[in-house]
Formats: structure tokens, sequence, C-alpha cells
């Protein structure tokens, strides 16, 4: 048995070579291509490439060539079945079995697909040539469109008495009619009425350039008609599940590595229009799990930009809330707010792509900035206020399934909360006293968090876990006199304090002699210091941080010596530097299995 076409091109739509092949290989950039050591041979020089662009790998070493299913079925000796389930699970689709439902299914989705092919097409021709959709064509020129962007998103125009049904049903069932969403009964007039006449269409495609749905826009203003509806759900279209202009946008993922979420079709082809072709639509719904999933399939950095009013706003903070729960590593999720009355579309008209651009990179706030800076709108300083929102906080921080993330966003909403209530913190306050910052001070702040590297920040929580617990390790410096910090000013702190600790009968902070500078920095960064504040003068979960750190250390030390090595051996193709890499690697693997 064959499964459809189109089910194998979505699953190759929605995932991208070198996330399947990074899985088992990996992969450098290198221009358009990513390049690794093959997989089907042992070597020393990497010949293996991947092109996303194009779809498909190549191993210049062993001939070796292929698209996603190939590289299953080879690197894991996958029958082609077996691959397929493989991947439709990793593209988040549902497994297709062969049985008499999936074959209903496909019959139902080649008529659900073919009727939505036709009406698209149909009225999509009659903007352009029916007299009678002058009336669009006039609405879409004061709204600045020209033919090109009218045929390059296929927009199309149902006029008020259309007669489109009566075609379809000598070639489709009442039934699947009715389950396409583009009818109903009118059941005083016993008749069929097409959902979007009298409004200009935009056709919503799946992730494959299909279309599954659509958008309407009255062009007559009226009390009781809404200006914008989608198509209803159908077996074959969830709003949460889809994003207008995805098709195109994901081509792009290749040589851009961001995208901006809007709220409106006229956004998307406003923003195109202009020049920005990286930009997709939610569908009128609040932003979903899935679809905010689905971006990260593709790009690195997701900005959310809807209206400059306070229905915009809302729907910001609804997303806001909602998609850092999928926050992940090297995914960045920011939000762009435009000057009241403003939107997308708008806004880059009357400025320019340019403009937009700009006032992006200066303007847009971190997901975790923004939902903080919200809920601290609604505090007055009131205990109970305060009690509110570090508790609305804290439950944010823990909805974030990544736990590296969880950690870290919540140790920056509990840093801002002990930056507006300074006396609640008592033991921090003995060792350095807060002063209120400045705005220019706060931003350095921000700056400079943005620029310290993980490494950095797991140094800073080994020293603040050694400085706030000099007694114990005084009495066991044979656990920290050979650990190995790989920044310079760490180095020369840690350094400091060994020497002390080994000179000292009875040391305490203030006998360090360290710039407060340094000891403030080393509290301001260290994330281990919540979890220090609950684990006080408990030697056993001290030694347990200790070891989780030393870990932490000797894994980035072998990294380090790796990527030095591959440095080399690239140049001098030394079978001595081959061997030593690879035994570094198996270290490393070893010490992430323990």
């Amino acid at each position: 048995m064959k499964y459809p076409k189109e089910y194998l091109d979505e699953i190759k739509a929605r995932l991208k070579v070198s996330t399947v092949v990074s899985k088992t290989v990996n992969l450098k950039k290198r221009g358009k291509e990513f390049v690794g050591l093959s997989p089907f041979k042992t070597e020393k020089t990497p010949s293996f490439t991947v092109n996303d662009e194009k779809g498909f790998y190549h191993c210049f070493s062993t001939s070796e060539h292929g698209n996603i299913f190939d590289f299953l079925m080879k690197t894991q000796n996958l029958k082609f079945g077996e691959a397929v389930k493989s991947l439709a699970n990793l593209a988040g689709m549902r497994p297709y079995t062969f049985s008499k439902q999936d074959e209903e299914r496909e019959k139902n989705w080649q008529e659900y697909c073919s009727i939505y092919s036709q009406y698209v097409q149909f009225y999509h021709d009659e903007i352009l040539k029916n007299e009678e959709a002058e009336i669009a064509r006039n609405y879409l020129k004061k709204r600045n469109l020209s033919k090109e962007e009218v045929k390059k998103f296929n927009i199309g125009y149902v006029k008020k008495n259309p007669i489109f049904y009566e075609k379809l049903k000598k070639e489709f069932s009442e039934k699947i009619l009715t389950e396409s969403g583009l009818f109903y009964l009118d059941k005083k007039k016993n008749t069929y009425v097409e959902r979007f006449r009298n409004r200009i269409i935009f056709p919503i495609n799946n992730i494959s350039g299909q279309p599954i749905g659509l958008g309407g826009r009255t062009i007559e203003e009226s009390n009781y008609l809404a200006k914008y509806i989608n198509s209803p759900e159908t077996l074959f279209f969830k709003k949460g599940s889809n994003l207008y202009n995805l098709d195109f946008a994901r081509k792009l993922s290749n040589k851009i590595d961001h995208v901006y979420l809007v709220e409106g079709y006229m956004d998307v082809i406003g923003l195109n229009k202009n020049g920005i072709e990286n930009v997709v639509a939610n569908l009128g719904t609040s932003l979903t799990n899935k679809q905010i999933l689905i971006l990260n399939q593709f790009f690195d950095d997701i900005t959310i930009c809807f209206d400059g009013d306070e229905s915009g706003y809302k729907a910001a903070l609804r997303a806001a809330e909602n998609s850092i729960k999928e926050l992940q590593p090297e995914k960045n999720i920011s939000f762009l707010f435009l000057p009241n009355g403003e939107d997308p579309d708008s806004f880059v008209n009357k400025n320019s792509k340019n403009y937009f651009i700009d006032f992006t990179k200066n303007s847009k706030i971190a997901i975790h900035r923004f939902i903080f800076n919200h809920h601290k709108k609604h505090t007055d300083g009131s205990p109970s206020s305060m009690a509110i929102f570090e508790k609305n906080l804290r439950s944010i921080a823990n909805s974030i399934k990544d736990d590296f993330i969880k950690k870290y966003v919540l140790e920056y909403f509990l840093e801002q909360v002990s930056a507006l209530t300074p006396h609640s913190n008592i033991n921090k306050k003995q060792f350095y006293t807060k002063k209120v910052k400045s705005l220019k001070l706060t931003q350095k702040h921000f700056n400079e968090t943005k620029s310290l590297s993980p490494i950095e920040l797991k140094e800073f929580s080994l020293l603040y876990l050694i400085i706030n617990n000099l007694d114990i390790f005084q009495k066991n410096i044979h656990l920290i006199e050979n650990i190995k910090f790989f920044t310079n000013e760490n180095k020369l702190i840690f350094d400091a304090i060994l020497s002390k600790l080994k000179s000292e009968k009875k040391l305490v902070l203030n006998n360090l002699k360290i710039d407060d500078q340094l000891i403030n920095r080393i509290f301001k960064f260290a994330s281990i210091k919540h979890i220090l504040n609950n684990q006080k003068n408990d030697e056993q979960k001290i030694f347990e941080l200790l070891d989780e750190y030393l870990h932490d250390l000797k894994i980035y030390g072998l990294e380090v010596r790796i990527e030095e090595l591959e440095s080399k051996f690239s140049k001098d193709l030394s079978e001595a530097t081959f061997n030593e890499i690879k035994d570094l690697k198996e270290q490393k693997k070893k010490q992430n299995l323990n």
C-alpha cells in the first residue's frame, strides 16, 4: 500500500532536512548549506552536506544522496513505512494506518482540496476579470494593493448573489459541500448560502500551499455584519494549528532566522508589499502553543506585532502568557508595540521597510520582560498586591516546559521583585547596599545580562555557593582547590578566595578584600541564590550543588578542548589529533550520562 503523496509532502514541508539529520550528525552552517562528518563511513574531513532549500543531503565520500525518508532508512536501517511513522511523529502529525477510516478520510481530503481549489480559483478570476467586482478592486486600490499582490496571495471576491454552489453540487455531495464550511443551509428559504458572499476572500493555505480555509472581509460598512470572518473549523482546518502565509514564509527560513507574527491578513500583505516577506498571521483566535511550536521548527526568533491599541495589547498579553510555555534555549520570542492607532500595514506604508526594521530593533521587548512589566503595573506596593504579583509570576514561570528556560525566567522574575522590595531580604543586604537604578543603569544592567555567556552564569553560581559557605569549604578545601574557571575575571576572584581559605584561620566575607563591585556582580547574576536560600547549613545539599556545577564545568572544558582540536584538525589532518578528538567525545558522552 502506498502512502498518499499529500501526506508525505506535508511531512517534508514540516521538517527541515537539517532538523532530521542533526539528530545523528553534528552539523555546522557553511553558507547556504550545513556540513558534517559522513554518517556512512569513518572520515576525518567533513564531506557530508545538507541543503534545506533543495530538501536533500549528499555525501561526497560515498555518493549517498536523498531526502529525510532516505536518511532514516539508511542510518537507522528502517523500512520505508517505519521511517514515515517516525518522521510523522517528529512533525506532530497523526499516523497513517491504512485502515478503512484512513481511506475514507483520504477520499474526503481529496474532495475537500478540490472544492477549495476550484472555489479559490473561480473567485480569484472574478476579482481580476469580472466587471461586477469593480467595487472590490476599488477597495483594494484604496488599501494600496496592486494586481501583483492580488495574484501573489490569490485574493478573490464573492459577489452578493453568488451561484457557485450550483456548479459544485454537480460534482460533489451536499454533505461534503456543507462540511467544507463554505456553505450553510438557510432553513427559512431551504437553500444553501455562500458564507463569504459580498466579501473579499483571503485563501488560508496549509504548510504545503493547498487552500484549506478562507478569511473574508466585508467591503460595505454594516452594523450587523462582522468586518472579518474566517471559515469554521472543519475536519481539515483547525485555526489553532495553521498560520496565514506560513507556506510562503517557511521557504525563507533557510536565509532568515526571524519571523514577524501579526494579527491580520492585510498586515501580512502590507508588509510583503514593502519587502518584509518573513511574516505570518494567526487566524482570529488567541495564539496557541501549536502555532509557536510550528514557527519554532523554522525560525529562531519570533517577533509578535499586534495593533497599537487596547485590544492589540490585550491580544499580545494573552499571546505572551500562552506562548512562554513553549520558550526554548536558542529560541527567542519578543513583542513589538506600535504607536496607538497604528497596525503593521498602516505603519510600514507610512514609514517604509527600513524604518519598520529599525523600529523593531530599538523597540521590541523580550517576552519575560513584557510579562513582568504588565503585572508590575497592577501592584500598589501593599503586601497583598505584592504577594499576588509574585504568585502570578511564579505560576507563569512554572508553566514553561523547558527546565533550563524555566529556571532563568524564574530567576529574572524574582530578581526584579527583589529590587522592588529591598527590605525583604536582610541576608542579601548585609553583603551590599541596593541602590535605586537610574534609567541608564537599568538599560546597562539589561545589556550586561544579555552579554553574559552560560559558562559565566554557572561560574557566578559556583562562586556564590563558595562565598556563602566559607566555613564549610575551609574545612573541605580539597573539594575545590583543583577547580578550573574559564573566564579571566572569575578565575582571579576564585584564586583570591582559595588563597585566603588556605591561609586564614577563620574567614568571613569582609576579609576576602575583593572589590565590592565584583561581589555585587556575583550576587546579581548567580541563579543559584534562590535555591541556596532554602538550603542554608545543609552540607549534603551544598555538596550536591557543588558536584552539579563541577560536572557542568567539566563538560564545558571538554567542549572547549574538542572545538580547539577540531579547528587544528581542519588544518593539519593529523591522525593523533583525530584520535584525541574521538577520545574526548567519548569522555563527554560518559559525562552526559552521569
